[in-house]
């Protein structure tokens, strides 16, 4: 049965939930999470990835617009109708003061092949971080010189604990010594409660408005974000071509094959 509102606040709080924030009006491809692959909508493909991860207690869809409620409530998906946020994670963080739960994982509305093993690794991460982390945070290494390049993937550096030291739409490091390794970010976070209220109430600095990387809002108010590699390949739809690749994926190794290879990645083009 389809739901538009979750678990009221003073239910019995879940364990982990996925949250996926959408939104309408998203500058390189307004409407996406209603864009179609194969027969349904993106968000639907998202959500499905989310309930195949074996230790969450169940995924809800966040978002502003009445086009995405509505199609949340006719395929079935639970809905929370939030207000107006800057970034997901703040709309995450208005779902989290409704929704009782132990902590949050925000999975991006356009991965519609993310693998389920990695929404997993997140939770996991969760249980094991060190006191005075804020925030979990999944990585892959990039191998591909074009996707290194592109600004649509977000890069990060590391520090030697495994933590966030710098996000970036650039490549980052430059090479002009060694040549580095480049790792994406990808838009799989975790979070506790306590985490998502702090990162509301923290104001966005220069950094997080120049690059556009909200997770750089801990980095630049001193707090630990700790990466997690997962094994991933993160293939993400920003743009009407994101989305055409997809479809030619989806139509060559079809779904499963794509989110249930053995190693976790997708398949290549």
């Amino acid at each position: 049965m389809a739901a538009t509102t979750a678990k009221p606040t003073g239910a019995n709080p879940r364990r982990h939930i996925a949250v996926i924030p959408c939104r309408w009006g998203a500058s390189r491809f307004p409407g996406k999470p209603l864009a179609l692959l194969g027969d349904k909508p993106l968000l639907w493909h998202v959500h499905q990835r989310c309930l195949e991860a074996k230790r969450l207690d169940g995924a809800v869809v966040a978002t502003d617009d009445e086009r995405i409620e509505a199609a949340c409530g006719r395929l079935g998906l639970d809905c929370i109708r939030t207000g107006e946020h800057l970034t997901g994670t703040d709309r995450v963080a208005e779902v989290a003061e409704r929704l009782p739960a132990e902590a949050y994982i925000n999975v991006q509305g356009d991965e519609p092949f993310i693998s389920p093993t990695a929404i997993d690794d997140i939770s996991k991460a969760l249980e094991y971080t060190p006191p005075g982390t804020f925030a979990v945070n999944a990585y892959t290494e990039l191998v591909d010189v074009g996707t290194v390049l592109d600004h649509n993937v977000v890069k990060v550096v590391l520090t030697a604990r495994g933590e966030a030291l710098m996000f970036s739409r650039q490549p980052i490091p430059y090479p002009k010594g060694d040549r580095p390794k480049y790792l994406r970010q990808l838009g799989l976070y975790g979070f506790t409660g306590s985490a998502l209220q702090c990162f509301s109430q923290l104001e966005q600095g220069p950094l997080e408005r120049a690059e556009g990387v909200e997770m750089l809002r801990f980095v630049e108010h001193g707090q630990v974000v700790q990466m997690v590699p997962v094994l991933d390949d993160g293939v993400a739809v920003d743009t009407p071509e994101d989305l055409a690749r997809a479809k030619r994926l989806l139509n060559q190794y079809g779904e499963g094959d794509l989110t249930h290879d053995v190693e976790g990645r997708a398949a290549p083009v």
